[in-house]
């Protein structure tokens, strides 16, 4: 047999695999033998420009004057929070290399502006990589060009409005100016607040020169402090008194503001913030490329801005306005909070001016109840003490419990009468008594069923309701039956007992639509039986009792209360009125009103506005 032959490469082949071999190798230098100085000098100039170091990137350049000057104009202009660049492929000609680049911007509040680069390199000995990047403002965006920069356009929304129940606005788009105070540049500083100060104190309450001056030095030098923004209708009429001050600025802008200053401020000024992200969408914006005379001639990114949606309240803005009147009739400190029975929407929350200086009272005031608490403790006697609406009950001018004097008001005596007329007369004497023969937890138990002492987290709101501990001593259960010793309420917490009356269940409380409250302290149920001699009793305050004055106010249930407290010795009182109609559930508050004769009078004008 005869042996194969083996075959030998032929010198040709030999030559052509040596060939590919080099071939091979060279297109590999990337990864056999590291970045090629073009690379380098690329990946360099990327790594400062990207860090914020635009003097270094342009040092790695062909032209640093330009392009530091550029690159420096470019980081102002956009102002990015950072820039990634990321180096794809280097082609190479001789003395000549183009470089892929994929470059993104972050602007800030989730906007990016990214794009896809050529930057140019050319051979430099000199250098350290052996080659600089080409200048080019093509080297900061591929269609930028000489005597152009770019420019961040941002397209800020009008904001949604906040309606009411109805769709009547609440909060509504409305352009204001901002007035601002740079100290640098006013020259005469005293004489400028001076002028500011006299033409803004019948807009802005309290504003003096000296208060401008103080807010003004704590804000950094050039940077103007905002001494007031004013409605632009407002801004008219001292236009003329402040338009030409030294170093007064002015901007315009777009606020949600209410029909009138005030209105409603103490549900829609922390409403605005709870519902910000909601009504204010979400702004736009564009990268553009401008000219010398600041003409746009390219845009080259751009998001554009999503409008906010429309926010809707359970207030009624006729409930709310007819509140707003009613406060605004006496002097004193005065607060009224509306809800609904049969839903629980919060309708009206209104404040005077006075009452706005002492803080949210209609909401988290905690003020003793006086005889309006009687409604707790009927339910209370009516559930515990074996008792109803007509039982027989004293009602001396005076009693002693324990040692303790409890008088009524001017010490008048009815002898022995119904319950229900001495709830209606208001009845100290009684209340204290029945209050007495309680446990110790029996005013807490009975409130709770009325929602008073019940917790509420309400969406844009902080509410409180009231609270009435447990009392062993008889003495301190006698003062807390007729709404003093340790009891206390705020209007919003009385406006819910008397919604829980009217609607015979617990009631929650419920503000922004499609924002649920949540409830970390339920109510508990209220007994029927009870409610429903109840009803009468307090239909009886109206038609024969302390609240007459509203006899022709429509079919009005209610209590009214005068709160003893004292101060440096001297007796005074708060006055209330707590009650519903229809579906119209309401307290008044009038601070150091002395009775609840001026809590009656606010409670008969609001229900007049309402019809």
């Amino acid at each position: 047999m005869t042996a194969p032959r083996r075959r030998t490469a032929s010198p040709l082949r030999l030559g052509l695999l040596a060939g590919l071999l080099v071939i091979a190798l060279v297109g590999a230098s990337c990864s056999i033998f590291g970045p090629s100085g073009e690379e380098k000098a690329v990946q360099a100039y990327l790594d400062a420009w990207t860090r914020g170091d635009d003097a270094a990137a342009a040092r790695l350049t062909d032209d640093p004057a330009a392009a530091q000057a550029a690159l420096a104009d470019a980081r102002t202009a956009l102002a990015p929070a950072g820039i990634t660049a990321t180096l794809g492929q280097v082609r190479t000609a001789g003395d000549n290399a183009t470089a892929s680049v994929d470059v993104t911007w972050d602007l800030g509040q989730d906007r990016r502006f990214g794009y896809l680069d050529e930057i140019q390199a050319r051979s430099a000995p000199q250098a350290e990589s052996g080659w600089l990047v080409h200048w080019t403002p093509a080297a900061i965006h591929p269609k930028l060009a000489a005597g152009q920069r770019l420019s961040l356009v941002v397209d800020t929304p009008d904001p949604a409005p906040v309606v009411d129940r109805g769709g009547t606005p609440l909060l509504a788009p409305t352009p204001v100016v901002n007035i601002l105070l740079d100290r640098t540049a006013a020259g005469d500083l005293g004489a400028v607040t001076t002028a500011l100060a006299r033409a803004l104190v019948p807009l802005v309450p309290g504003i003096t020169a000296q208060s401008i001056t103080d807010a003004a030095a704590a804000v950094p030098d050039g940077q103007g402090y905002s001494v007031a923004v004013l409605r632009d209708a407002d801004y008219r009429t001292v236009k003329a008194a402040v338009h030409d001050l030294p170093g007064v600025r002015f901007a315009t802008q777009t606020r949600l503001l209410a029909p009138s200053a005030g209105f409603g401020s103490q549900v829609l000024n922390p409403v605005r913030t709870e519902v910000a992200p909601q009504v204010s969408g979400v702004p736009g914006w564009s990268v553009q490329i401008v000219g010398g005379g600041g003409a746009t001639i390219a845009t080259v990114g751009e998001q554009p801005a999503k409008p906010g949606s429309t926010v809707t309240l359970s207030i009624d803005h006729a409930v709310q306005t007819a509140a707003e009147d009613a406060v605004d009739s006496l002097p004193q400190q005065v607060a009224i909070v509306a809800l609904s029975p049969s839903t629980g929407d919060i309708l009206a929350v209104a404040q005077n001016t006075q009452a706005d200086a002492a803080g949210a009272i209609a909401l988290t005031g905690r003020y003793p109840p006086g005889s309006t608490f009687k409604i707790v403790t009927a339910t209370a006697a009516l559930e515990t003490l074996g008792i109803d609406a007509n039982s027989p009950q004293p009602c001396p001018g005076t009693t002693t419990i324990d040692g303790r004097l409890v008088p009524n008001e001017d010490r008048f005596e009815l002898g022995t009468v119904p319950l229900t007329q001495a709830f209606a007369r208001s009845c100290n004497t009684t209340f204290s008594q029945l209050a007495a023969q309680m446990t110790a937890d029996a005013l807490p138990a009975a409130g709770l069923q009325l929602g008073f002492g019940a917790d509420f987290a309400v969406p844009g709101l902080t509410t409180v309701t009231g609270s009435v501990p447990p009392a062993p001593d008889r003495v301190q259960r006698a003062e807390d039956g007729f709404g003093q010793g340790d009891v206390v309420a705020t209007p919003f917490g009385m406006a819910l007992v008397a919604a829980t009356v009217a609607k015979g269940a617990p009631v929650v409380p419920q503000l922004i639509r499609g924002r649920a409250t949540e409830v970390p302290k339920p109510a508990t149920a209220p007994g029927q039986a009870a409610l429903d001699q109840l009803r009468p009793m307090m239909r009886a305050v109206v038609t024969g009792g302390t609240a007459t004055a509203l006899a022709r106010s429509g079919e009005v249930f209610g209590k009214t209360g005068t709160a003893e407290y004292s101060v440096n010795g001297v007796n005074r009182a708060h006055g209330w009125f707590v009650g519903y109609r229809g579906d119209v559930a309401f307290a008044v508050l009038v601070v150091d009103g002395g009775s609840s004769g001026p809590a009656v009078g606010v409670a008969q004008r609001f229900l007049a506005a309402l019809g």
